[in-house]
Formats: structure tokens, C-alpha cells, sequence
């Protein structure tokens, strides 16, 4: 049985990445590790992890069914998560929109025979790697990105690490 490593995600267009990269730039810079490549840079609403690849467009059918109330996300720190070794952007604050979204996507995929993560949902942007520690750094200016949809995308490994790509935009 083919199977496809998913999740679902915001998925940010040039414009957000631009602003994105232009707020964390001087911060980045600081950040010891493997950057990762901001064509990749999302935020994780669910992750579903190996999933046939047989039930996918049954998936994306039901995920086109839920209703997205936009939302406005902001970052405004860089944080080192010990755990995974990462460096990321965090938002302080959820919207209730995005906390509705990914109670959703939950119940979504729990009717696909998936069993959601057990943990407290804390959107953030992975980027770097094998990051090494660091003291969180609020960023001099927030960057807000405005959502209204979201993505089912694949991660896709290679020689260099995981690339992701959107099944569906």
C-alpha cells in the first residue's frame, strides 16, 4: 500500500514570506543551524503523518467542506524549543478562528482513523534546524499575516531534508 507523509497547515504566499523574512532577518542572523528554506515555511494546523495514499482525495473532499472565518496570526518572537532543536516563530496569542480551524481538522481526521495529538495547539514557523540553544527574542516589530484557508500538504524527503508541497491550493 502506498502511503504519503501529510498534514495540514497554513500555507504562507510570496508576499507573507517577504514580510516574514524581512521581520525575523536580524534575529535570524543570530540563529546557529540548519536554516530551513523559506519556500517551506508554514504553520502546522494538524499533522496526520503516513496516510494512504488511496484515501487522500477522499481527505482533501472533506477538508474543502470546512468553513475558514479569517484571522489575523501574529508572530512576534523567535524561540528555541529544546525538544526538537528548533528555532521558530512564535505567535503570542491564538485567534479563536484558527483554534475553531484546527478543531476541525481534528475531528476530520479522527474520522479517517487518525489520532490527533494530544498536546496544547501553539502555531509557530520553523526556521532552523538543529538550532542551538538560545535566549527567546521578541522581534522589534510583529509580522501579521492575514489567513482564510489552509492547505493539505505533503513532506517529501530527499538528500537535503524534507521538502514540503501543497496537494491542494
Amino acid at each position: 500500500m502506498s502511503t504519503k507523509r501529510i498534514f495540514f497547515a497554513l500555507w504562507p504566499d510570496d508576499r507573507q514570506r517577504d514580510r516574514l523574512r524581512d521581520v525575523i532577518g536580524s534575529v535570524a542572523k543570530t540563529v546557529e543551524g540548519r536554516a530551513v528554506d523559506r519556500r517551506d515555511w508554514h504553520v502546522t494546523l494538524v499533522f496526520i503523518g503516513e496516510f494512504p495514499a488511496s484515501q487522500v482525495p477522499g481527505l482533501l473532499e472533506r477538508a474543502s467542506q470546512i468553513q475558514v472565518e479569517p484571522f489575523r496570526l501574529s508572530f512576534d518572537r523567535m524561540e528555541f524549543w529544546p525538544r526538537p532543536k528548533i528555532a521558530c516563530m512564535v505567535a503570542a496569542t491564538v485567534p479563536p478562528e484558527l483554534l475553531s480551524l484546527v478543531a476541525a481538522l481534528n475531528v476530520l481526521v479522527q474520522d479517517f482513523g487518525v489520532v490527533p495529538e494530544d498536546r496544547t495547539y501553539r502555531p509557530h514557523i520553523t526556521v532552523a534546524r538543529s538550532a542551538r540553544a538560545f535566549t527567546t527574542e521578541r522581534l522589534t516589530q510583529r509580522a501579521t499575516t492575514e489567513w482564510s484557508g489552509f492547505e493539505l500538504v505533503e513532506s517529501v524527503s530527499g538528500p537535503g531534508g524534507a521538502t514540503y508541497r501543497p496537494l491542494k491550493q
